[in-house]
């Protein structure tokens, strides 16, 4: 496997994370009785299952959904790469630097780290950019 499918599922495997770290906390302060619900709002009692979070759990809820976001560029990129047969030392430093910057994006969002936050996406943004545009010239 190239190193860019391997980054590729270990990204997947990092959501799965996430989404651990988000659903443990959510259903300790919510309950199952909400989160397991249809999610009805006469059963949230006019608010979101966001809103009703804790802060710290609120923002491990909003860095797994961006990281759902993030994971469709990046696995565009990741499938351009491996299509077109480009893969490089170049696309496989890409691809780590995606995983790393995501990784490192979960603890910034949790403490509120900003603007750090910001940067760390802003990094594992540009790095599949750069990997999408190596493609093309």
């Amino acid at each position: 496997m190239t190193p860019e499918l391997t980054t590729l599922a270990l990204a997947a495997l990092l959501q799965a994370v996430q989404f651990a770290l988000m659903a443990v906390p959510a259903n300790v302060e919510l309950g199952t009785g909400k989160t397991a619900s249809p999610r009805d709002p006469d059963r949230m009692g006019g608010k979101t299952i966001l809103e009703q979070l804790s802060t710290k759990t609120g923002r491990l809820a909003r860095a797994m959904n961006n990281h759902f976001e993030a994971l469709i560029l990046f696995t565009i990129a990741v499938l351009v790469v491996q299509l077109s047969g480009q893969n490089t030392k170049f696309t496989a430093v890409c691809a780590t630097t995606y995983l790393v910057a995501r990784i490192a994006y979960v603890p910034a969002y949790y403490f509120g780290l900003s603007p750090w936050r910001s940067a760390i996406w802003f990094v594992g943004f540009l790095a599949t950019f750069a990997m999408i545009v190596s493609t093309l010239i």
